[in-house]
């Protein structure tokens, strides 16, 4: 009686020890679900007659570039940082926080 005490004790040990596991081994980390950045960037000037309402600056982060993304009521156009035009631009908008 007690040879068959011990091995059903046994048995049941490793079969919980493998729900464990198996439990732990489905464990993914969250991961963050579509990734909205700018990718590519444009040298061109944006005309003036676009009326810009504010800017972000996006830092390089593959798949992201560095960027200033500029924001309109329903728009935004990756720019790129190191355009001579930039800075002209950037004058009078307010920086966006994510």
């Amino acid at each position: 009686m007690a040879w068959t005490s011990r091995l059903i004790t046994v048995a049941v040990l490793i079969v919980l020890m493998g729900c464990f596991t198996g439990a732990l081994g489905n464990y993914r980390r969250p991961t963050r679900v579509g990734v909205s950045c700018c990718k590519d960037v444009s040298k061109a000037r944006i005309p003036p007659a676009i009326k810009l309402i504010g800017y972000k600056h996006q830092n390089a982060l593959s798949p992201c570039v560095d960027a200033i993304i500029f924001y309109t009521e329903k728009e935004k156009y990756c720019s790129d940082p190191k355009a001579r035009w930039i800075q002209d631009r950037l004058k009078g908008l307010e920086e966006i926080m994510d």
